[in-house]
């Protein structure tokens, strides 16, 4: 139903003979994303998830590589974190395979990251798949159906399996979390104790739009600053969270050290949470808006190569701005307000940085999550 923004960036590339990558979190759609890229191709499919198939792919020969791509053109890898060294292995199918297009889908930035980018250096292209964004969503049910399900979507997310399965949202969501997210983080880093990493999230899901600090962390779960540190950056190679620094440059009192941590998708920080009551009976209807009209402009400014650095604002005197772009030079401020309300920006900020201030609600937001190039 959905044509993924990426997919024409995909086919473009199709006879580079550079490995083209598709990562992201498990059941974004990236198999999916592939299959059809390919669809009227004869391809070798090679699911890594498949016992035989790893065995096949750790350290073959170059001989051995022969005979299993037989006459095959195309060649499509799937799971690939899921098998050790990789990368060597791939390097020698684009090397010394000249003729074969390779397809490559990882589910995390674990293992896979520095597997192939050694070793693939100037012989591939990388890209990243998230959940459905809002424009690819608006763009396969259409506009007035798209506004109907704005408020589901802020409860539900924008998973596929998520989407495709209405009416059996929350079972579908519990199942991707347990299954599939919390089994990736664990299966790829050596994190000893789950439940860590469960209070962790759960901490972080109740922070949504609001400054993250590692030392209260530390206190509030038990566990050391560092430790803190080392399972966020796990959390984000695992593409359930995102953070934005704070914008400072040269004005007295800015803050410069904190940050914010955001989710990719709404649909699992509620069920991190366990929270699905309607947006009217909800205390953090703000941070839910907020989540999701971050975590889309983030999509659109990776799938769309704008280059922006994003950011939030805020001063020792709590002078704060929600969300601060920087693109080709010039600097935007956005505060994020689910209703229409006269919103007034610190001048301050405004004149320094010669900034242009915009407030984002319910009627106007598809010009945020909806960039055109």
């Amino acid at each position: 139903m959905f044509v993924r923004t990426i997919e024409e960036i995909v086919k473009e590339k199709f006879e580079s003979k550079k490995a083209i990558i598709v990562v992201g979190a498990r059941q974004v759609g990236k198999t999916t994303l592939l299959q059809k890229v390919l669809k009227n191709k004869n391809y070798l499919f090679l699911d890594a998830d498949d016992p035989s198939i790893r065995s096949l792919l750790q350290n073959p020969t170059t001989e051995q590589i022969r005979t299993f791509l037989g006459d095959y053109k195309y060649v499509f890898l799937d799971e690939a974190q899921r098998i050790s060294g990789i990368g060597l292995t791939l390097k020698i199918i684009t090397d010394q395979f000249k003729d074969v297009q390779l397809f490559v889908s990882g589910s995390s930035s674990f293992d896979l990251g520095n597997a192939l980018n050694e070793p693939l250096t100037g012989r591939k292209w990388e890209y990243e798949l998230f959940p459905i964004s809002w424009e690819e969503y608006e763009k396969g049910i259409g506009f007035i159906k798209a506004e109907q399900q704005l408020e589901n979507r802020l409860l539900y997310g924008f998973y596929p399996e998520v989407i495709n399965n209405q009416g059996k949202e929350r079972e579908t969501l519990k199942n991707l979390v347990n299954s599939y997210l919390y089994r990736d983080i664990l299966a790829f880093s050596d994190i000893r104790k789950p439940e860590i990493i469960e209070q962790l999230l759960q901490a972080l899901a109740l922070q949504v739009g609001s400054e993250v600090n590692y030392n209260e962390l530390s206190q509030f779960i038990g566990i050391n600053k560092i430790t803190i540190q080392k399972y966020i950056d796990i959390l984000e190679k695992g593409y359930i969270v995102f953070r934005l620094n704070s914008f400072n440059r040269n004005l007295r009192n800015e803050i410069k050290q904190n940050r914010k941590i955001y989710f990719y998708d709404n649909g699992i920080r509620n069920m991190i949470i366990g929270d699905f009551k309607q947006l009217n009976l909800r205390i953090d209807k703000g941070a839910l808006w907020e989540n999701f009209l971050v975590s889309e402009r983030r999509k659109q400014n990776i799938y769309k190569d704008t280059f922006a650095k994003m950011y939030f604002w805020r001063t020792k005197q709590q002078q704060e701005i929600d969300f601060v772009e920087e693109k080709e030079g010039t600097i935007s401020a956005y505060e994020f307000k689910w209703s229409k309300i006269k919103t007034k920006f610190p001048q301050k900020f405004l004149d320094n940085y010669k900034a242009n201030g915009f407030v984002i609600d319910r009627k106007n937001f598809r010009e945020f999550v909806m960039i055109n190039n």
